[in-house]
């Protein structure tokens, strides 16, 4: 059986990813606000705004819950 299944079709437009970031890859404004951070997290629309930079992985995923998106990982 060959059947596409929408197991989540209520937030299938509200999905966001979160994916690490290295600081070395950001602008210098941020840099400087990163305060000896080697890596952070950034949630991203599915066409790759950036919608926040946070300090570790689980605050992302928190974030993004709370604005009622639905985060997954992104490598």
């Amino acid at each position: 059986m060959d059947v596409k299944v929408d197991f989540f079709p209520e937030s299938a437009d509200r999905i966001v990813y979160v994916r690490p970031v290295a600081v070395a890859d950001l602008p210098e404004e941020i840099r400087n606000q990163a305060d000896g951070i080697a890596v952070l997290y950034a949630v991203h629309r599915p066409d790759g705004e950036r919608l926040a930079l946070v300090r570790d992985r689980a605050l992302a995923f928190a974030l993004a819950r709370q604005n009622d998106l639905a985060p997954v990982s992104a490598h």
